[in-house]
């Protein structure tokens, strides 16, 4: 099951249909759009006084890592769609028939929803929603080329991660990535929200769920490299879309006290639920302040939703 409050509950009828064939290149793509991380050892976890314990923010510990490559931004549409049309691909949400879409800003007028998720029900699964129609049939990612890929699970992400010769960043190299060499910071940039002002992301602003003042610019998803970089080159760490890591979801595992948790870890080698980090646009400090950077949720690894994407990593050299 699900325990985000910022995700629509699982549904079993989806089932677990394998993913289909790709091809694998020889080696790695596009490395000029990843950031190089120079590795070391860094600060992981948190103890905001907002944070929430049931998702084992902490304990802060010191994690070291090896050097690697990490995208600068999440893999925008276009980008998927060369995936799709070198493979022939079909994702998870084109298999089930559906996926999840925001009722209350983002679904099409007339396009009924099979049902709303019981948890939280802004959620809607729409019939025939999916990564090129992300709010049903009639939709189009059109003029949203250069917006991250919504509607992808994490077997889409890995299946994605494999065709461009990378993989997914673990649950440490996506946090130390993301703090960009700032220690226990709160966001990318710092610990204030929006400093002088100034819109740093694009999460919601308002009053959730049903009301979007768009004081960032953005109703739903931004383009990927909107908002300022962080010092390591990576745009939109906080919100725009929730992005799925390799790890399995345990609130207990990195919290003892051995080697394998504190020296390049890769999370349990099992689980029901897969890890995403960053929070989406639909964030608010109201109901799910998960933009943080110490701050984490999970999903069921054939799951997808209109606020969750994915970047890529590779191994340094």
């Amino acid at each position: 099951m699900n325990k985000s409050c910022c995700m629509p509950e699982p549904d079993v009828t989806q089932g677990k249909s394998p993913a289909a064939p790709h091809a694998r290149p020889a080696e790695v793509r596009d490395t000029a759009a990843m950031c190089a991380i120079p590795g070391g050892t860094f600060l992981m976890g948190g103890n905001d006084a907002d944070g929430r314990p049931e998702d084992g923010e902490g304990p802060i510990r010191a994690v070291t890592l090896r050097p690697f490559l990490i995208d600068r931004a999440a893999v925008t549409n276009d980008c998927f769609a060369e995936f799709v049309r070198a493979t022939g691909y079909v994702t998870d949400a084109e298999r089930h028939g559906w996926s999840y879409v925001f009722r209350p800003e983002g679904v099409n007028n007339g396009v009924q929803a099979r049902r709303a998720s019981r948890q939280t029900p802004w959620w809607v699964a729409i019939d025939g929603a999916f990564w090129i129609m992300p709010e049903g049939p009639g939709s189009s990612v059109d003029a949203r080329g250069d917006h991250p890929v919504v509607h992808v699970s994490w077997r889409d992400a890995t299946a994605y991660a494999a065709w461009a010769g990378k993989r997914l960043p673990t649950e440490a190299e996506w946090e130390m990535a993301g703090r960009g060499g700032l220690e226990q910071m709160r966001f990318p940039w710092g610990d204030d929200l929006a400093p002088d002002g100034i819109h740093k992301c694009n999460i919601w602003q308002g009053r959730f769920p049903d009301h979007n003042t768009r004081e960032d610019g953005h109703l739903g998803t931004a383009p990927v490299l909107s908002f300022e970089p962080n010092a390591f080159g990576l745009h939109n760490v906080s919100g725009n879309v929730w992005e799925w890591v390799s790890d399995w979801w345990s609130t207990h595992w990195h919290a003892a006290e051995t080697p394998f948790t504190r020296d390049n870890p890769l999370g349990p080698s099992s689980g029901e639920l897969k890890v995403i980090r960053g929070g989406s646009f639909l964030c608010h400090a109201s109901y799910c302040n998960r933009y943080r950077l110490s701050a984490r949720s999970c999903s069921s690894p054939d799951m997808s939703a209109a606020h969750t994407g994915f970047r890529c990593v590779a191994d340094a050299a």
